[in-house]
This record gives C-alpha cells, structure tokens and sequence, in this order.
C-alpha cells in the first residue's frame, strides 16, 4: 500500500475546509439527495461525501455504511483529491496502491472505487463524491460524466453553506453593532440631558437636530415637538440667551 503524499497546497486547503465550518456536523438533505443518486445512477453498494482534513477523512453523506470515519493514510480519497479529475480504480487487487490497504485485504472489502475531487472556487479540492463496489468493474461514460455533474453539485451545496454561515455571521455582527449604538446613543442622552448647559446639534443645513432637557425647559418647548425644531427656533434661542445675558 502507498500512502498518498500531501498535496502541495496542503496548509491552504486545511484552511479552505475550515472556512465552511461542516466537519462532525449533522446530515444535511442535499448533501444526501445527492449521495443517493449517485449510488442509484452508478449502482454501487457504497456511496459518499468525503472531506479529507489533516488526520482523517470523515463522510458527511454516506449509501451502504455505518462507518463515520477512517484514517486518512488508508482513505482512497486521500489519492483523489491529488487530480483534477476523476480517480478509477477499476480493480483494486490490480492497483499497487491499494493491494494492501486494510479496506482492501479486510472489510469492507473494496474492489473497485471511482472519486471525484470536490474542487472549490478557490482551487482546493476539499473531499471526493465516490462510489464503492466489492467487485472488479467499470462505470460506463454516462455514469462517469453523472458523477463528475453530481460532483459539481456537491460543491455548489459546500458553497450555498458557506454563504449561509456568512450571511448569519454579519447579520449578528449588524444586530450586535446596531445594540452597542442604541447603549451609545442612550449613555449620551443621560448625560446631556443632566448637563446644567444648553446643548443642541445643528445639521449641515442648520436644522437643530438634537436638542438636550436644559434646552427644552429653556425654551418650553416639549419633546413630541422635538423633531419639529429647525433654524429659527435655534436662532430665537440664541437671540433670547443673548437678551438674558444683558440683563
């Protein structure tokens, strides 16, 4: 048995599989929509998602097995994800790299194996889509080219997630930011409003918009008229602060 090399944008890929944040997570139906399909289409006993990560690789969809995980040294997408296109190992007896495997030479037995790397728009290939036989055979063009679109597939789910996960991300940030400036504006309120000094805002049009209590006990005015105040009102103020310092 070969024990597949890293890939040479080993560091960056573990990365990229880190940004979608669905390692270990619960099954999801599109993911097993497609897995099924696959299994249907290219009538293999065993069909899964694989995501490869440092030490293993780890099936977030899976057809005709219970095993949540392997090792990444005896996982045959370990070699998948090294190309671009499809990996088939049509016997696998017959294949140096996998004669000895442990899933070979002991249960489950493969024979045959056919993956497709999961390549992301950033260019790393995350996992495999792969369909599994306990027999020596082949896939016919049309199941090859169902697999490579199921493939496909597979990668615009990884990407809707992480779009969801970002979108849910900054609208918390918004909903956090949008609670910090209502305790913001709320602190600055308390404080001016029990400032002893007239304290008012003028807009760039000279439209007061903001006007303190002290203001509005100085002018008598009420706070549902708040808003209703604009130039000559500050201006009246002003002019009447002028007549009071004369006194």
């Amino acid at each position: 048995m070969l024990i597949a090399p890293l890939p040479d944008d080993e560091s960056a890929r573990l990365r990229s599989l880190c940004q979608y944040q669905i390692l270990d997570t619960e099954p999801e139906v599109g993911f097993d929509d497609l897995t099924n399909l696959a299994a249907s289409i290219c009538h293999t006993p065993i069909t899964f998602v694989s995501l490869v990560d440092a030490q293993r690789q780890w099936f977030k969809a899976k057809v005709g097995t219970d095993v949540a995980e392997t090792p990444r040294d005896v996982a045959f997408c370990s070699h998948a994800i090294l190309q671009l296109d499809l990996l088939i190992v049509p016997d696998t007896l017959a294949d140096e790299r996998f004669a000895t495997n442990p899933l070979v030479v002991g249960e489950p037995h493969i024979r045959f194996y056919a993956g497709v790397p999961l390549i992301m728009p950033d260019g790393h290939a995350l996992g495999t889509l792969c369909v599994i036989d306990f027999i020596p055979r082949a896939l016919t063009p049309n199941q090859l080219e169902a697999l490579q679109a199921l493939g496909r597939q597979v990668v615009a789910q990884l990407e809707l997630r992480r779009q969801l996960l970002e979108a849910d991300h900054l609208t918390r940030e918004l909903q956090h930011n949008e609670a910090a400036l209502r305790e913001s504006e709320a602190r600055f309120r308390i404080m001016t409003d029990s400032a002893p000094v007239l304290i008012w805002i003028d807009d760039p049009d000279q439209q007061c918009v903001f006007h303190n209590q002290t203001y509005l006990s100085f002018t008598g005015r009420s706070l549902k008229n708040l808003g209703m105040v604009g130039r000559n009102v500050c201006i009246q103020t002003i002019d009447r602060i002028g007549r009071i310092a004369m006194l």
